[in-house]
């Protein structure tokens, strides 16, 4: 730094020009001082600093610098656990000093039950009827409010939102990772739920729920919101009070289920979709870009468009599942025999549906009587009845 300030460049500087040199030499430099040269309060400008060094650290931020940290110095521990060595370098004990005026402002009540192993990063909230299990991890800025259980190994990112000071409670089974900024177990947007009843929301195993995602509890105490377990839930989806959602399914960004919404297991959803409350979308279906759903997806069935009408069977996401090729054709030729009848004259699709179980060689075939059965759900009381179809005839 000397060398820089007595260059015969810095020479030929003016007043002025010499206090910006100074100053740009010290912003460059990675050291921490104890005193000062009174254009700055040092001593304030190394503990920002040592704190923006933390923070990058805390939060892997993409550098060499912060690889090199984690390879040789953290490996496997969590950095707000991780002891000084003898062999540490004097930046690093600065650094990890820095900890002990960042750490505090983790508020974790003492009512609250941890498990074994729960690491709890800075600037996190956790309320007085929370439980954490064993080797739950809750990076930066994430929060968990009011009775909410969070089961074994989950994960919640940086900005997440669980639970919510509200009667009822919010439960995840394990190995959850909830992403950045998700809302998860929040109120409901309904405007019958009466402030002070109970609300609920029960989440499973091995779910993916993605960033800005929001999940709300139940509108009433009698019911409850429902996701099972192994879902892919994209970022920016929604899913409204009182769900039902399956196992195995896929929501690409931006699928929005209004409240009731049924979801069955294996679905797909492509980007921007909306779902009509109380419909019903059927095992192994696939729901095309940009669709509304105003009426029940049955089993096994694409459909896409505004408002929503079949397409025909989800060929490929039945093959992905492993459905043989007998069950295809079956499906396909009882697809045709309810949606594309021949006989121009043939009566509804009660007529349709009674004459497919009649025919004692596609019945045989459990997936076409899943397939029967699911349209007849459809058209039950309180039920929407099925998205529209065109009638196609050899005529």
């Amino acid at each position: 730094m000397r060398k820089k300030l007595l260059s015969w460049q810095a020479l030929l500087l003016s007043s002025a020009g010499r206090l910006e040199l100074t100053r740009t030499v010290l912003n460059g430099l990675h050291l921490y001082w104890t005193g000062g040269l009174g254009i700055k309060r040092i001593a304030d400008w190394n503990k920002a600093a040592t704190g923006v060094h933390l923070w990058d650290v805390a939060t892997g931020m993409e550098s060499l610098w912060v690889k090199r940290i984690h390879s040789r110095y953290l490996k496997s521990h969590s950095l707000w656990e991780v002891k000084v060595r003898s062999t540490s370098t004097a930046i690093w004990r600065k650094i990890l000093a820095a900890r002990d005026w960042i750490k505090p402002k983790t508020e974790i009540d003492v009512k609250a039950v941890k498990g074994k192993n729960v690491s709890v990063g800075p600037f996190c909230t956790v309320g007085s009827s929370a439980k954490l299990g064993d080797f739950c991890q809750l990076h930066p800025s994430s929060h968990i409010f009011g009775h909410t259980e969070l089961g074994e190994h989950c994960i919640l990112l940086a900005g997440t939102i669980v639970g919510a000071d509200l009667p009822g409670s919010t439960i995840l089974g394990r190995n959850n990772i909830i992403g950045y900024h998700a809302v998860v177990g929040a109120k409901c947007q309904d405007l019958k739920y009466k402030t002070g009843d109970e609300c609920f929301l029960y989440i499973g195993d091995n779910n993916d729920i993605r960033e800005f995602t929001s999940i709300h509890r139940s509108s009433k105490s009698s019911d409850k919101t429902v996701i099972g377990n192994n879902n892919l839930i994209m970022g920016s989806c929604h899913i409204a009070h009182d769900c039902k959602i399956g196992n195995n399914n896929i929501f690409a960004n931006n699928t929005l289920l209004a409240g009731h919404v049924v979801v069955e297991d294996y679905t797909h959803t492509a980007g921007a979709i909306v779902v009509h409350q109380f419909s019903h979308v059927g095992s192994y279906s696939f729901i095309g870009g940009g669709s509304v759903v105003s009426q029940d997806v049955p089993k096994y069935i694409m459909v896409s468009g505004d408002r929503a009408e079949l397409r025909g069977l989800n060929l490929e996401g039945l093959r992905r599942n492993g459905f043989s090729s007998s069950e295809i054709r079956s499906l396909r030729t009882a697809y045709q025999k309810i949606f594309m009848p021949v006989d121009a004259n043939l009566e509804g699709i009660e007529s349709r549906l009674a004459e497919m179980e009649q025919n004692k060689e596609l019945v045989g075939f459990p997936v076409v009587r899943a397939l029967v059965q699911s349209i007849r759900d459809s058209f039950e009381q309180d039920r929407r009845g099925i998205c529209k179809y065109r009638h196609w005839s050899g005529h």
